[in-house]
């Protein structure tokens, strides 16, 4: 007799009771839960086994092997960063992002990284993960691969390539494409190039991340460059993502204007979105967004010799000056953070205009600088908007002389916009900072505090947390992040690091779309036979609710004990839960598969088990509140 996986709304109203009764590897009581979906706050303890989250709720008379008591604490859902420049050497202890409550790290940010997206992950697995990692396909990665340094047009052979290129990293579980525009030599490109490149991962369903292209010709404008990102998406079908995005120069003061052109952009039906960190300086290479990108072209050798031509020398200093008034209001801006100096100190020291002081370091190597921009208003704009994630455009590091983002960024976001200003709800910056990064680049299984998602969870004191680390002092570690767990191990406990490798590499598969965040009413239905087995699924997600209600029966599965969030979006849906085992079950519907098209596809993963997959016809499905 054939058994039956079997959740009804009684047996989900029992699960607690049953609960009482199980082991768990970690149970955290007392805690105050917010979950990541932007809903309120509640009271109740999370019971985790074999790295997933198995149930939420009263679970004070639960065994464990471990408890952590999280009384007068917040247990949200861990960090997810989607704009990484981690350093490889830092990743087994990747200390500054646990105390900042991280758990999740997507790298190859700004168009950068390897080709070979798989081998990188891997091999960065080999020495241990303290968090887990993923990483984008970079447009300047293939960019210079295939044209290389030199301003010239592709080819159509250039253009295939670069394709192929896209293609494969995709398909090596990349989450999604990056870029980097305003970085030589992807600088060169033409907007039509790039979109013919990147629009390879139409059927993808993934983003496009831009580090926004500011140019002389635009008059240093950040507003055009966002227009750029927005117009790349739109004609790629990629969700275009406006990444660090900022408001700098002349346009200081205009962010409602632009942040309104993103959400129009959505309304009219492509969806696009932002990242930003609570800062208003950035850091990158001081020649980088300084020295004309004409004077680039062919790599730093041929930059050194331009350098060595009076004639050339005089127009390029010219050109970093108009650069740096432009977009960062001059040379008092710049700041050098290896000899802790202002460029404007350098330039008194050698006696000489702030373009010429620029052009005697950089012969001398290319350090690294922090340039100063914006206005508050503006930053605190952008943190509001809906679409925005929180991401420190950091990662992973053992250096101390860095911007202080790399050590600060998501506990001042909770510290001093949340706790001290009150720009936004916590319940909101949580959001934004877990399941909207999580919705943006596909995740399905992090994001949230749910039965059957993955143990990743931050556990802090709302009261104290707070960064403390400036650009004289960037190292200084945040305070108020307790307990960091990653896939079901502790990682840092009273705000110290265990040392525990628990991360691991996380790729995007085929059925993973990109998506805003929905917390409205969603349903899910499904009758028919995948991969000969019966599946019926009646499944609503209530506005408010904090967990699915209905039922799922699939031949030869263990029945479900607690059903955890459903998310939807077009034509896509996704559930967790766990089952009378406490193994943790996540199932997608996916009518969009590009791998099999005009059919459903429906995937079953358990934990333990082998994944059932297979498909039914579109008229045996039906997906709402997209």
């Amino acid at each position: 007799m054939k058994r039956l996986w079997v959740l009804s709304v009684a047996l989900a109203a029992t699960a607690a009771a049953v609960t009482q009764q199980q082991a768990f590897d970690i149970v955290i009581l007392n805690g105050t839960v917010i979950d990541g979906s932007g809903n309120s706050r509640f009271d109740a303890d999370v019971g985790i086994r074999n790295g997933f989250i198995a149930a939420v709720g009263d679970l004070d008379q639960a065994t464990a092997t471990r408890q952590i008591d999280a009384r007068g604490l917040m247990v949200t859902p861990g960090f997810i960063n989607i704009h990484s420049h981690a350093s490889a050497e830092a990743l087994p202890t990747a200390v500054n992002m646990l105390t900042q409550g991280v758990t999740t790290e997507i790298f190859n940010a700004d168009g950068s990284g390897p080709l070979d997206v798989a081998q990188q992950l891997n091999s960065l697995g080999v020495s241990g993960l303290a968090v887990n990692i993923g990483g984008f396909i970079g447009f300047n990665s293939a960019w210079v691969s295939v044209v290389g340094n030199a301003d010239r047009r592709a080819t159509p052979d250039d253009i295939a390539r670069m394709r192929v290129l896209i293609a494969n990293g995709l398909s090596q579980g990349a989450w999604g494409v990056s870029a980097g525009l305003d970085y030589k030599p992807a600088y060169f490109a033409q907007t039509e190039e790039v979109i013919q490149v990147v629009d390879v991962a139409r059927p993808s369903r993934t983003i496009f991340t831009n580090h926004d292209r500011v140019t002389p010709e635009s008059k240093f404008s950040s507003k055009a460059g966002i227009v750029e990102t927005l117009a790349i998406g739109r004609k790629s079908g990629l969700v275009p993502v406006v990444t660090h995005m900022k408001i700098t120069g002349d346009e200081k003061g205009t962010a409602a204007e632009v942040l309104a052109s993103i959400a129009l952009s959505t309304k009219r039906g492509s969806y696009a979105a932002a990242d930003a960190y609570p800062y208003l300086a950035g850091q990158t290479g001081l020649g980088s967004l300084i020295i004309p990108g004409w004077a680039q072209e062919g790599g730093r050798d041929a930059m050194v010799k331009r350098f060595a031509d009076p004639k050339l020398r005089a127009q390029i200093s010219v050109e970093a000056e108009q650069a740096m008034q432009a977009r960062f209001g001059g040379p008092q801006s710049v700041y050098l953070p290896r000899t802790q100096q202002q460029l404007t100190a350098v330039m008194k020291e050698m006696n000489a205009g702030a373009g010429e002081t620029v052009l005697r370091i950089l012969e001398q190597g290319d350090p690294g600088a922090i340039l100063h921009f914006g206005l508050e208003g503006d930053l605190v704009k952008i943190l509001q908007a809906p679409a925005t994630s929180m991401a420190c455009d950091c990662g992973a590091t053992n250096a101390t002389r860095v911007h202080p983002r790399f050590y600060g960024s998501y506990p001042r976001v909770l510290g001093r916009y949340v706790r001290e200003q009150k720009i936004m709800t916590l319940e909101d910056a949580i959001r934004k900072s877990t399941w909207l990064p999580a919705a943006t680049i596909g995740m399905s299984d992090r994001g949230l505090i749910a039965p059957g998602m993955a143990a990743d969870i931050t556990i802090f004191n709302p009261d104290t947390v707070i960064d403390r680390a400036t650009y004289d002092e960037p190292a200084l570690r945040s305070e108020g992040i307790q307990f960091v767990i990653v896939n079901g191990a502790i990682v840092l406990q009273d705000g110290a690091p265990t040392k525990t490798q628990s991360g691991r590499p996380l790729f995007r598969t085929v059925n993973m779309p990109s998506r805003p965040t929905n917390a409205a009413l969603r349903t899910l239905r499904v009758k028919g036979t995948v991969s000969g087995r019966r599946v019926s699924i009646d499944l609503t997600h209530r506005a408010g609710a904090r967990q699915a209600a209905g039922h799922v029966t699939i031949d030869g599965l263990d029945p479900l004990e607690h059903l955890g969030t459903l998310q939807t979006t077009t034509r896509w849906a996704s559930f967790t839960g766990v089952d009378r085992a406490q193994r943790a079950v996540t199932v997608i519907v996916d009518l969009q598969d590009p791998a099999n098209a005009s059919r459903a596809t429906v995937a079953v993963d358990m934990d333990g088990a082998p994944t059932v997959r297979g498909s039914l016809p579109p008229t045996a499905v039906s997906v709402s509140g997209q």
